[in-house]
C-alpha cells in the first residue's frame, strides 16, 4: 500500500485470529526475566501506566534500536485480541480534540475515568524518519495494566538481537537485508474508533 492510501490513523500490527503483537523496551533487569519466563516478573510495576506499541519501527524510534538507557531489551509481547480490543473500547485520547469531544471538560472527565489512553504519533520508516500517517500508542493504567501483565499476555520474546541486526545492516548499506527482518504488520481489524479519532 502506498503512503497515499494509508489512512492517517490506522492500527497496523502483526496479529493472528486471537492475538496481537505489541512492543516494549526495558532494562535487562526486567526484560530478560520477562522473556525467559514468558511473563512479567513481580518487579514489573502493575500500578504504573505502561505504553504498548503495535509498530515495531515506532518502538525502534523510541528506544534507539535498543541502545537507550533502560531500554536495552526489546520485547515482542503477544497479547489476546480480546484484551487489546477491550482496552481500545475503554480508551480515551490523551489530548483534547474538538471534533471528538463535546468540550474540554468532557474530555478531562473521560480521561480521568478511562483505564487506557491513546496517542497517535507519526509512523516511522526503516531509517526512523516520520511518515505522513500515524501509529497507535496505547497507554494502560490500573486494572488495564494489571490485566495486560497477568491475563492478556500469551508470550514474550526478546527481539533485541533482531533490532540490532537490522541496525547493523542499515549501517552497512544493506537496506533490503534490513527490511527482510522486519515483522509483517497489516491493518488490524479494529473497526471504526470514533472516540479515538479514527
Amino acid at each position: 500500500m502506498s503512503d497515499d492510501h494509508v489512512p492517517n490513523r490506522q492500527i497496523r500490527a502483526a496479529h493472528s485470529d486471537t492475538t496481537i503483537t505489541v512492543y516494549q523496551a526495558y532494562s535487562p533487569a526486567l526484560g530478560v526475566p520477562a522473556a525467559r519466563d514468558g511473563r512479567f516478573p513481580p518487579a514489573w510495576k502493575r500500578e504504573r501506566m505502561t505504553w504498548i506499541k503495535p509498530s515495531f519501527l515506532w518502538m525502534m524510534y523510541r528506544c534507539g534500536w535498543g541502545t537507550k538507557v533502560d531500554q536495552e531489551t526489546v520485547l515482542a509481547v503477544e497479547i489476546t485480541r480480546e484484551g487489546f480490543d477491550r482496552a481500545l473500547r475503554e480508551a480515551c485520547l490523551s489530548h483534547y480534540v474538538p471534533d471528538v469531544h463535546a468540550d474540554r471538560a468532557a474530555w478531562q472527565e473521560a480521561l480521568r475515568s478511562a483505564p487506557a489512553r491513546v496517542q497517535w504519533d507519526p509512523e516511522r520508516d526503516l531509517r526512523l524518519n516520520p511518515l505522513p500517517y500515524r501509529s497507535l500508542q496505547l497507554g494502560l493504567s490500573g486494572p488495564a495494566s494489571r490485566a495486560y501483565a497477568d491475563e492478556w499476555t500469551v508470550a514474550i520474546r526478546d527481539v533485541t538481537g533482531t533490532a540490532r541486526e537490522i541496525r547493523r545492516l542499515l549501517g552497512a548499506g544493506d537496506e533490503a537485508g534490513a527490511r527482510a527482518l522486519l515483522p509483517t504488520e497489516t491493518p488490524y481489524p479494529a473497526g471504526p474508533l470514533p472516540h479515538l479519532g479514527a
